[in-house]
């Protein structure tokens, strides 16, 4: 792997669309992308492939093919052709083969396409928004599958409501069986996830660093802080207050479907959660679905089939939507049935 910051940035500033990039953010998705020379024969990818790069040739040439066809295609890198992603679309229809030897460069669509949307529709870039020294923690941010599900806009107006604050080790923010009230991004610094059992005994869950975020659950389930979180340095913290949470992060991340909705896509594939409680579960259910308790959501949710769309329901929707929340935030394709089982004994208008 090669330094991208040893590139040409010139050649780099023509390659579409980053050459639609403000100057600041492309700067920050060069830093965050990287560059990978390969010897002739190496494959980089396959038709059929699904996964989140666009590819560009620098140098060498990539010869592209597809199983249905003799036909074959070579891209130079340099040339006009060379300045587009190869095979973009997604189940990808090519195969690419390194004719010579060849450097390529790889970018994340989702970052890429997340900073065009910033400056394209709210005229600003990230970096602009803080100076270029805590610029870091920002992309850590974006990159976040939870921030990659949020409009533009919502990101924009999330941090012209926050609120900066200096902190020092020590400082307890969040307290275990207090009621939650703001939601935390961190700056800079290092904090500790701790909770206290019903033995008294503390245990520490975790520890997280720059650009990473919590507090976000007791918002959701309106339900008391289940750990107590600690500054383990002097650093900074920005916090959104619950209202402007519910807002701008709750509501685009929870997408709720009626009845006649969830059945549609349940006939397309898609599969169904019971977040209620075992007992509850096993007193009826709707036909085919898997019990996964709201509880077990965090612990089990990396054993959900990865691509696939889930429906999410419980008795009245409530805790369909933390599940729904917590999945989202951990790249699951989730829905929310609304009203629950309960709205289904409803009596149809």
């Amino acid at each position: 792997m090669k330094n991208p910051n040893m590139v040409d940035k010139a050649l780099l500033a023509k390659l579409v669309p980053l050459d639609s990039l403000s100057e600041k953010n492309f700067d920050d998705i060069v830093r965050n992308s990287s560059t990978e020379k390969y010897p002739a024969g190496t494959v980089l990818f396959k038709q059929g492939d699904v996964d989140k790069y666009a590819v560009y040739v620098l140098e060498g040439e990539v010869v592209l093919s597809s199983n249905d066809s003799t036909m074959e295609r070579t891209v130079k890198g340099g040339s006009e052709e060379g300045l587009y992603a190869m095979a973009q679309l997604k189940p990808r229809q090519n195969t690419a083969t390194a004719r010579t030897d060849v450097l390529v460069f790889k970018v994340d669509n989702d970052l890429m396409d997340r900073l065009i949307t910033w400056d394209q529709v709210t005229g600003i870039s990230v970096i602009e928004m803080d100076d270029d020294q805590s610029s870091g923690w920002m992309m850590e941010m974006l990159k976040a599958k939870a921030f990659q599900k949020l409009p533009a806009e919502n990101i924009h107006e999330m941090f012209n409501r926050m609120e900066v604050m200096d902190v020092r080790a020590g400082d307890v923010i969040v307290r275990q069986g207090e009621p939650g009230d703001y939601y935390y991004v961190i700056q800079d610094g290092n904090v500790e996830v701790s909770r206290q059992t019903k033995s008294g005994q503390v245990v520490t869950l975790n520890r997280l660093g720059s650009g990473d975020q919590f507090g976000e659950e007791a918002l959701v389930s309106e339900a008391p802080r289940n750990a107590t979180v600690s500054m383990l340095s002097d650093g900074i913290l920005l916090r959104l207050a619950k209202k402007d949470f519910l807002e701008l992060v709750r509501a685009p991340m929870i997408k709720w479907l009626t009845f006649g909705e969830a059945q549609q896509m349940v006939k397309q594939g898609a599969g169904l959660l019971d977040v209620r409680t075992e007992s509850e579960y096993r007193e009826g259910a709707i036909k085919g679905a898997q019990s996964l308790p709201l509880y077990k959501v965090r612990v089990l949710a990396d054993r959900l089939e990865p691509g696939k769309k889930y429906i999410i329901y419980c008795q009245t929707g409530v805790r369909s939507g933390v599940a729904a929340f917590l999945l989202n935030q951990r790249g699951i394709d989730v829905y929310a049935l609304k009203g629950g089982l309960q709205a289904l004994k409803k009596p149809q208008s």
